[in-house]
């Protein structure tokens, strides 16, 4: 998920601005997500409603309306998005490239008091509604000026983390990609082609058996793998754009929609439509 699609509103102008991805996410029906893996650092900027997170190292979070939920790069977690009544759950997203990670934390010094968390832990920032309100503010606005000259641009995009950083919040700089990671990273390239697990080892120039061997450690083999990054990034077209369903399909990979439905139903137990329209 940390993968997930720009709006079109956030669509960047320049090679820098690649390299951070803002989006706006809307849901309309309360819904459960098992299993979602993030590949970059992602942040959640909470605006209506709360954010259910279940993670394998700290167990239950609740994020509410003005918090900022952090996800780690390669963590992967259970959550459940619940609109409030009447009206939908809104959130905005923000994701970091690795080496932004690495500019900020790699030099920072934390108090010996406090432990670390362990590099795939969800952390949360409550009660931050004015602080986050800006920075958010801040990033749209480097986003969209593309007149901003360069080391402005990159050290403004560098300000939330330091936000982060300050806030007592901590992320590893040092996150070795993991073969689940990659092969996930060569899938996005091109979610409608008919990969094989033969093509992707022949592609890491490794054998097909080494990666399936590798790919284990992770829980998950090839296939498993492939249907996972074209359903996640399926939900998120689903919440953060006015993409018809048919073409989030066809784009996903899926031959029609109704497999996609059907393959969406059976891993997050709600169809796709009901992502935007309420009960």
């Amino acid at each position: 998920m940390g993968q997930l699609a720009l709006k079109t509103e956030d669509k960047p102008a320049s090679s820098s601005m690649l390299e951070v991805s803002i989006l706006s996410i809307s849901q309309a029906t309360a819904a459960t997500f098992a299993d979602l893996y993030f590949q970059y650092t992602f942040l959640v900027f909470i605006q209506t409603g709360s954010k259910r997170v279940l993670c394998p190292r700290n167990g239950e979070l609740i994020g509410q309306t003005g918090d900022v939920m952090i996800f780690p790069t390669g963590s992967t977690v259970t959550l459940e998005n619940r609109p409030m009544i009447g009206n939908d759950y809104r959130a905005t997203g923000v994701c970091f490239p690795h080496r932004m990670i690495e500019a900020v934390f790699s030099k920072a010094v934390f108090s010996k008091e406090k432990s670390n968390p362990a590099p795939d832990s969800i952390q949360i920032i409550q009660n931050c509604s004015e602080q986050s309100l800006q920075i958010l503010n801040a990033i749209q606005t480097t986003l969209k000026d593309p007149e901003l000259p360069e080391p402005i641009r990159q050290h403004r995009l560098l300000e939330p983390l330091i936000w982060l950083k300050y806030s007592g919040i901590y992320l590893s700089s040092h996150e070795e990609e993991k073969m689940l990671s990659k092969v996930r990273r060569l899938i996005q390239t091109d979610l409608s082609h008919p990969w094989r697990s033969n093509e992707v080892a022949n592609y890491f120039a490794i054998s097909e058996a080494t990666m399936r061997r590798w790919l284990a450690k992770s829980g998950q083999g090839f296939s498993k793998i492939l249907q996972n990054t074209r359903l996640e990034h399926g939900l998120s077209l689903l919440q953060s754009t006015d993409i018809p369903i048919l073409e989030i399909a066809i784009s996903c990979g899926f031959k029609t929609p109704s497999h996609f439905s059907g393959s969406f139903r059976k891993r997050f137990g709600i169809k796709p439509s009901e992502i935007r329209k309420r009960d």
